[in-house]
């Protein structure tokens, strides 16, 4: 397989993972995905800005999570998000720890 049409089905796959979050699966939330495997939406948009920056776009992780989430941060947790219990929230700080790291926060 060429490179081009690597790149092509790789984007692809990612337009259906954002599609399938955003979308399909509004009911998943985050802090379950983070918990169980270690990343989340907001990994997926700070990735999507970091590959930005990488090319030398500007963008700023609101601009990353608007574009990825297809509207505010405030709006999805309005529409989307619900509270978590303590439990899942001291999970959620040790698995952020493993894979996101203390200072990204």
């Amino acid at each position: 397989m060429d490179d081009q049409t690597r790149i092509e089905l790789e984007a692809a796959a990612f337009r259906t993972l954002r599609h399938h979050l955003m979308e399909k699966r509004t009911d998943v939330q985050n802090i379950d995905m983070m918990n169980l495997a270690g990343f989340c939406r907001n990994c997926l948009s700070r990735w999507y800005q970091e590959a930005a920056a990488e090319r030398g776009i500007d963008m700023t992780k609101d601009e990353a999570r608007e574009g990825f989430y297809g509207m505010t941060m405030a709006e999805w947790k309005e529409n989307y998000q619900i509270d978590a219990s303590a439990e899942k929230q001291a999970a959620f700080k040790v698995a952020f720890e493993e894979n996101v790291g203390k200072d990204s926060a």
